[in-house]
């Protein structure tokens, strides 16, 4: 699927961090440390930002190009960058280049899709070679997600999102619409009326639909936008929320019926056709790699 990521950079330099989506999120406890404990799954989507890297002969971390809104030194990538070099103690810099197609406060995972991209991608320019496992550490830091689109494998995740097994999902066809809004996660998860005392559930029951979003009551009561995001999308087929939202998402069997919801989406809401994937583009583009 790498070679047709809708990214702003030339093929041979772009790397692609893509969308997630959480199939159900069920919140089993909270720790002393304020973290809460989730179960959840993750799929990977033909679709997500572009990231750029160019090596510099001094040390310095630069952002050429990225979101307006979001300040340099607060933006996960430079983050990333940062940490990398200081855990390895590498003494190049990096001009990174970001084109940023996902919505802030959608529940997509763009930031934390572009941390992993970040540290992954300089691991291979300053050869570093640090194993995935290490990376995945390392990137645990800048989020709980940023694990998962490290490993780049569709996963069922638990602990706070870090604890990851591999699974081989169908890979459908997802029409996700973001409404015109955005929901602060922290706002969600410290809502005392979220529900967070789910008790655990296995695969097969995940498969058989015994499964939710934990948040969505929450999110439901909070944002009206995303009600009706989500109301519109029931029609056609079953509406998930992913994350905490704003985005919400149904599968489709096939590109052509998800398009032809997606030609109904009102104009004022962000909306794209995605295929889902069990391995993420930025493993497809590492994998490449490896083959030179």
């Amino acid at each position: 699927m790498l070679e047709a990521w809708h990214g702003g950079f030339a093929q041979d330099a772009a790397w692609p961090a893509p969308a997630k989506l959480n199939l159900f999120l069920h919140v089993t406890g909270r720790r002393p440390d304020g973290y809460h404990t989730l179960q959840t799954v993750f799929q990977f989507l033909d679709y997500g930002d572009s990231l750029g890297f160019t090596l510099r002969t001094d040390s310095e971390v630069r952002r050429m190009t990225g979101p307006v809104e979001l300040a340099e030194d607060a933006d996960l990538v430079v983050r990333a960058a940062r940490l990398l070099q200081q855990a390895a103690k590498v003494q190049q810099g990096v001009e990174i280049s970001l084109q940023k197609r996902l919505p802030f406060g959608g529940g997509l995972g763009g930031g934390s899709s572009d941390a992993a991209t970040t540290l992954v991608a300089l691991n291979h320019l300053w050869q570093v070679h640090w194993p995935l496992n290490r990376l995945s550490k390392l990137g645990l830091q800048l989020g709980a997600d940023v694990p998962v689109f490290i490993h780049g494998q569709a996963a069922w995740a638990e602990g706070v999102g870090e604890i990851l097994t591999p699974v081989d999902l169908d890979e459908p066809y997802y029409l996700v619409i973001t409404p015109a809004c955005q929901v602060a996660t922290g706002e969600i998860f410290n809502a005392p009326e979220l529900k967070r005392n789910s008790p655990p559930i296995r695969m097969p029951q995940f498969l058989a639909g015994m499964a939710r979003n934990d948040c969505w009551p929450v999110v439901r009561k909070r944002y009206p936008q995303v009600t009706e995001a989500y109301d519109f999308i029931g029609k056609y087929a079953e509406a998930r929320l992913t994350g905490t939202g704003a985005s919400v998402f149904a599968a489709f069997a096939n590109r052509a019926d998800a398009c032809a919801v997606q030609s109904q989406v009102p104009a004022d809401w962000g909306s794209f056709v995605a295929q889902g994937l069990n391995r993420s583009p930025l493993m497809m583009r590492v994998g490449q790699l490896g083959k030179k």
